[in-house]
This record gives structure tokens, sequence and C-alpha cells, in this order.
């Protein structure tokens, strides 16, 4: 099946060349180096300024080239895939720029769409030194005295901020009511080439474990005169502008994760048909296949996830509070533990620098480790789903929520509407419909499993995730209102809920294109080829909850199989065919020979 955001991909891919090349621009070479040097990836981002990266970060509608979210995530987890610190360096400017996406004036938004298609950094200045995730207690301040006498007077220090010091333009989080609380601060877009000399300085970069290359200093501003014409949104509204507009990053941080987990999937792979223990090749011994194997389903979890949350951006916009944070939530997560387990197939490997691939697999798992922190951390985004246990009980319990919306999401030759922010909600108030179709689709797999016996233990699995999201819900029902201090035990059921909406939307995706995923005259794509995929995936979410996983071995040695044809054919490991701008790597056996000829079609 050919997917266009993959395809979209792919000619990024190929224009930015072979990553394998130690000469080329953007290399794994050339990315471990700079690392080592902790210097920005400034000609990197200049290649991707001139393929038009920075078009894909402004809405259509302000003169820009985004207008499906699912190309913005899969173009960030090819550029992330070949390293994290440029992903992260460069795809800061979207996340500057959101808020004016969500809030501002067209005029206010067409300016600055410009501004950034030229390729101007732009960044967000939300945190402070003493406050971080505690937006509340922020104490940047603007007071009235711009020249105009219609502005403000910028003073305070912002701190941990990413491109603070290389961006031109920042999004400020600034306390415009001396008083604070919920209402007392305003989002202004502040031009650092409009303010006065001596009304700001950077302070110094913060030297940091992974992303080392990445610029993240911080701003202090004494007196900065800043026009009202800055003000993003209604004054006042700053808090409730920045929550809209992390719903939109948290989701995109996917392709951060998806990227990583590329990257270390395929190190992996390389490493275990390489290296020989006891005589034979790891990838002969069953518990080094397993133990990848098991890695490779968490990865098409989340890549499931992910595709389903960049789509409901567009068709389920009054759920992102709650897509946002399950998604920034597990894939972070998750592919912290993803790099734990192949971790222990590299062994020490994995922690040197000069001795297996150039030390790549130390940086990418030292760089994805802050995936989990900014934009929101772990215990933000599943304390957000704790403060939402009622609705999304009684919207499970009645059916409720966007059932059409998470149909759309699901079924990828549904066209997506224009994204519109002003749908955007701090809540799901009538709980999910991605959890609300879980039944329809266990009930269709059932009913899919008749003609074609494979699925049956698929069946199975989805019947039993069934039963636990319902007994869940109902715990989530019973639980009290958490006042002040969240117990321990709320964070384990958001845990297991995110779970459980992982497990529904693959479900819903699979369900809505098993039967498009085969061109005429062609085979199956591989991994769709009698639910290959989804049967693992099932398992593995079955014992992430703590339940039995699934009596269907031979789908992990096949899953294991596939991921070596598709390596072997050039082709990324992924739901969807996507060509590498690599040289194919055939895998071997232990006699050199090819393990498996490529998939016909894939």
């Amino acid at each position: 099946m050919e997917h266009p955001p993959y395809r979209l991909a792919e000619e990024l891919d190929r224009f930015l060349g072979d990553p394998g090349e130690p000469a080329g621009d953007f290399s794994y070479a050339r990315c471990v180096e700079l690392d080592e040097k902790e210097e920005f990836p400034a000609d990197i981002c200049r290649r991707l300024d001139e393929w038009g990266l920075p078009g894909y970060y402004v809405p259509q509608r302000h003169g820009g080239r985004l207008g499906d979210y699912e190309q913005l995530l899969q173009i960030m987890r090819g550029v992330a895939r070949r390293d994290l610190t440029v992903a992260v360096g460069h795809g800061k400017t979207y996340l500057g720029a959101v808020c004016a996406w969500v809030a501002g004036t067209d005029e206010q938004a067409r300016r600055l769409g410009a501004e950034v298609t030229a390729g101007v950094p732009v960044s967000l200045a939300l945190t402070e030194r003493a406050h971080g995730s505690d937006l509340l207690a922020n104490e940047v301040t603007g007071l009235p005295g711009a020249p105009s006498a219609d502005g403000w007077s910028v003073t305070g220090e912002k701190w941990l901020i990413n491109n603070a010091t290389r961006g031109s333009m920042l999004s400020l989080l600034t306390r415009t009511d001396p008083g604070g609380g919920p209402r007392g601060f305003s989002v202004l877009l502040v031009d650092k080439r409009r303010l006065s000399e001596g009304s700001y300085r950077h302070l110094p970069k913060v030297r940091t474990h992974g992303i080392r290359g990445a610029d993240i200093s911080g701003i202090v501003l004494d007196g900065a005169r800043v026009p009202r014409e800055a003000l993003v949104g209604a004054e006042g509204g700053g808090i409730e502008t920045v929550l809209k507009a992390l719903q939109l990053t948290r989701t995109m941080c996917a392709a951060l994760s998806l990227g990583s987990a590329d990257h270390a999937l395929r190190l992996a792979l390389d490493f275990v048909e390489e290296r020989e223990l006891y005589g034979r090749r790891l990838v002969q011994l069953p518990q080094a296949r397993q133990v990848l194997a098991e890695a490779a389903a968490d990865v098409l979890t989340h890549e499931a996830l992910a595709v389903v949350a960049s789509r409901a951006v567009h068709t389920q916009t009054a759920e992102m509070s709650l897509t946002s944070a399950v998604t920034k939530y597990l894939l972070p997560s998750g592919t912290e533990d993803v790099f734990a387990a192949v971790t222990r197939l590299l062994g020490a490997r994995a922690f040197l620098k000069d001795v297996y691939a150039q030390g790549m697999f130390q940086k990418a798992e030292r760089d994805h480790r802050i995936v989990g922190l900014f934009d929101g951390n772990t215990l933000v985004n599943l304390n957000s789903l704790v403060s939402q246990f009622r609705s999304l009980a009684r919207g499970f319990e009645r059916g409720t929520g966007d059932v059409e919306g998470a149909r759309a999401a699901f079924d990828l030759s549904a066209p997506l509407p224009e994204m519109d922010p002003a749908a955007l909600s701090l809540v799901a108030r009538r709980g999910s419909g991605v959890l609300a179709t879980l039944g329809e689709s266990v009930r269709e797999l059932r009913r899919q499993s008749v003609r074609a016996p494979a699925l049956g233990e698929a069946a199975r699995a989805a019947e039993r995730l069934l039963s636990v999201a319902t007994r869940l819900h109902a715990e989530m029902a019973a639980r009290p209102l958490a006042v002040g201090d969240v117990p321990p035990a709320s964070f384990e059921t958001a845990r297991r809920y995110t779970l459980c909406y992982a497990a529904a939307a693959c479900l819903g995706l699979y369900t809505h294109n098993a039967s498009g995923t085969q061109a005429p005259g062609t085979a199956p794509h591989p991994l769709w080829q009698d639910g290959l995929w989804l049967r693992t995936a099932l398992d593995r979410l079955l014992v992430r909850l703590g339940e039995p996983g699934c009596d269907d071995p031979a789908a992990y040695d096949e899953l294991l199989e596939r991921m070596r044809e598709l390596r072997g054919s050039g082709e990324l490991f992924a739901l969807f065919p996507q060509r590498l701008p690599e040289p194919a790597r055939t895998p071997a056996d232990g006699s050199g020979r090819p393990a498996a000829e490529p998939t016909p079609g894939s």
C-alpha cells in the first residue's frame, strides 16, 4: 500500500543522500563528529532549508506547506533517524511558531509564516530556572511601558530554551498581570532584531548529556520594549494558548521517538547479523531473536499510534488534550524500553564510541533521553490523563467521544479536513472516540478471522484487550478526584490507559486498511500479510499491561524474518513502504548466504 506521507519522507531522504557515506552533508559520521565537538549542525540545517523543510512548519492557510500533520510526522521521523540533534535543533522552529498558528491573527500568522519559510529560527521561551513545568509560577514580567504606551517593558530570565541564542524570534510566556493566576499570562512574539541594544543578553549554552550540539541556552531581558502588536491571542490568554499549542507539539514529538527507534533497530539488526557467539551468529540464537523481534513489535505499535494521532489532529481536534498526552507519554517511554532491550544484545558495544558503528548507538540512546522531558514530561502527561478519568470513564460507558473522527483517522483513504485550531480544547469532554471504537474493531477483526484463520490469535487477543479496557475504565470511574498530590496508583492506571488506547488505535488502523494494503498484481506488504504486525503488537500490549501473552511464537520469528528481508531490499522497517537511500544489506545465515529473498511488491 502506497501511503503519501512515506513517499514525501522518501523524497527528503533521497535529497539528503546515503547517511552511511562519511563525506555526505548529513552523514552518520558527520553527526558523530559534531556531537564530539558539541557543535551546532548549522550546515546540515541549511541543507534542510534548501529542500524546503521550514515550509512544512507553516500551515497552508498562512503561506506554508503544512496541510497534513502526518506528513510532518514522517518527514521529521526521517531527520531524527539520521540524527536527533538536527531534528530537535531545526524542528524547534515549529514549536516556537505554533502559538501563532493556534491563537494569532491572520496577519500576524502570515508575517510569521513568511519568516519561518525563509529559514528564520523561532524558539519558545517557556521555562524558568526556578519553576520548571510550573508555568503559573513564572516570573518574567511585562509591565506597561513600550514606546507607544500600548505595549510592555519585559524583564526576567528564561532558561533551558532550545535555540534561545540562535533564534531571531521567540514566543515568550510573560506575566502581564502582576497577580499572575490562570489569566495573568500572555504570549508575546518577540523579535530580537527589533529590541534595543542592551535590553537583553543570552545565557551560555548548557552542556547536556545528549543532543550535545543543540543550542540549549537562555535569555535575560531587562526592560525590553515589546509593542502591542506582538501579543498573540488575547491578553491574559497565554496559559491556554500554550497548553493548546503543546497538544500539537507533543503529538509531533512522536517523530523523534520513531526516528530514534528506527536507528536503534537498524544498528541492532546489523550487529546480530555480524556478531558470532559459540560458533553461531547472534541472529540464529533463539533468545537474541526474541529480544529483537519484541523490540520490533513495540516500534510498530508506536508507529501505528503515531499515525492515528497525527491524523487525529485533523479529524479529532477537540480530543487532542487526550491524544497528545497518550502519545507523548507512550512513545518516549516505550522507545526508552526498546533501547534498553537492544542494549542487552549489543552488550558493551552499546556504550563504547569507537568499537561498533562509530559509536552511533550510544549517541542515539543518549540523545533520545531528552524526548521524554521536553514539551511536558512523563508525569505531566500522565497527570493530564488522571485529571480526565471521570469524563473518560463516562464516555467509554456511553460509547461517546468523536467516533466518526476516530474512524476518519483510522481510514487512510479518507481525505483529511483542514486542521481548525479553534476546535482545540483543554479537556476531552465526551471521552475518547478512539476507545469508543474498540468494541466494533474487535467484532470486525473476529469477522475477518473467519475468512483468514491466521488472524484467529489476534482476534482472541483483541477480545482480551477489550476486557482489560472495560475493567480499567471501571477502575478509573471508582478513583476519587485527586485534590493536591496524585496517588501513585493513579499514575499506574493512567499508564495502563495509554496501552489500551494504543490497542484501540492498532485495531482501528488494521481493520480499516487491511484490504487496501495489496496493490493489484503484487503481494501484500510483508508486515500486513496475515495480520503479522497486528498479531505481535496486540501480544506485546497484553504483556506490557501485565497480562499473559498469546501463544503465537511463530509470529515473532516471522516478524524478524520480514525485518531482515526489508533491510535486505533497502526498505525501511515500517508499516508502509519507504525506500531508503542506503545500499541494500543482504542478511546472512551462518554460511553467509542470503537468509531470505525480498517479498515481491514490498
